[in-house]
């Protein structure tokens, strides 16, 4: 069965990295825009492929998932044989549960819509493992975290790896464990969609850097709250470490008053240049085709994925 790789609008960068990385050419898909805001778009003969589609669903996420939903219907009318969503950012994953009465479940609507169009989904770094059990599709959830902690090795050296906040705390024992550091939390309330407040810090940080790593960066207010919160309790240097740089306003404003000494972040998301601090943006190119590798060949995931 024909490899084919495919890519839609989202991370055009990342998918002809991914492309490069394994010897191939991404398939000629074109994705246009009516004047009434529908997209249409069109693939190649991929009768009989299997087909990746690496497309995320980063802002804005409506337009970007319809284009993989097109994308997907594209390619089984094409008459591909299996059609797997790659997507190195899955957006609506936060909304994994109801806050409040009344409120629809949006993590959910999201996995209906792509088992419905999709054999599997792969996934980098979801903000929830559970968010897997949402799928009635196989999900191979990716973890970025062994690539980021690589990078940031230099900068680690007696850090303490901090959970911004409580639900961060699996991802940064992670981090703690191939880092060989220790791990504090910062907790929080939120008290609205741009509004954090720290309510206290969770271990020693007194005369020690911090590492702050959270999968997401998106206005910058959990970490914000978190690296103020470490500062006030004697916590010397901060770095901060996230897989998909959202950085929706006003985060480069909130980023850019902290005196970070590093911001590492993936190319999941395709992102403007942040200035103040400058990104140091690690490729998961090599990543993905090692994935895409894999399943084509029928070959083991284990190294591959997140821990659950």
């Amino acid at each position: 069965m024909r490899l084919a790789l495919a890519a839609g609008t989202s991370t055009p960068e990342l998918a002809r990295a991914t492309a490069c990385a394994l010897g191939r050419d991404l398939e000629r898909c074109t994705v246009e825009r009516f004047p009434d805001g529908e997209l249409a778009v069109a693939l190649p003969d991929v009768r009989g492929a299997d087909v990746y589609l690496i497309q995320g669903t980063p802002p804005p996420a409506h337009d970007h998932l319809a284009e993989l939903l097109l994308l997907a219907d594209a390619a089984r009318r094409a008459g591909a044989a299996r059609v797997t969503g790659v997507l190195p950012y899955v957006a609506y994953a936060r909304q994994d549960r109801r806050g409040a009465e009344g409120e629809g479940v949006g993590g959910r609507v999201v996995a209906d819509q792509l088992s419905a169009a999709l054999d599997r989904v792969v996934a980098v770094d979801l903000h929830t493992a559970a968010l897997e059990g949402f799928f009635s599709c196989p999900v191979e959830h990716l973890a970025a975290v062994p690539l980021l902690a690589a990078r940031v090795r230099p900068l680690a050296t007696g850090c303490v790896v901090v959970a911004p906040d409580l639900g961060a705390i699996g991802r940064a024992r992670h981090y703690a464990g191939l880092l060989g550091l220790d791990v504090a939390a910062v907790r929080k309330r939120r008290l609205s969609g741009r509004e954090v407040e720290a309510l206290g810090v969770d271990g020693d940080v007194r005369g020690r850097d911090v590492l702050v790593v959270d999968d997401m960066i998106s206005t910058g207010a959990t970490v914000a709250a978190a690296v103020n919160a470490l500062r006030g309790a004697g916590a010397r240097r901060a770095a901060v470490v996230a897989t998909h740089p959202l950085l929706v306003p006003p985060a480069e404003e909130l980023l850019g008053s902290l005196d970070l000494d590093a911001l590492v972040v993936s190319d999941s998301v395709r992102t403007a240049a942040c200035t103040t601090p400058p990104l140091d943006v690690v490729g998961l190119g090599p990543l993905l085709a090692d994935a895409i590798g894999r399943l084509h060949r029928e070959a083991p995931m284990a190294q591959l994925l997140a821990a659950t």
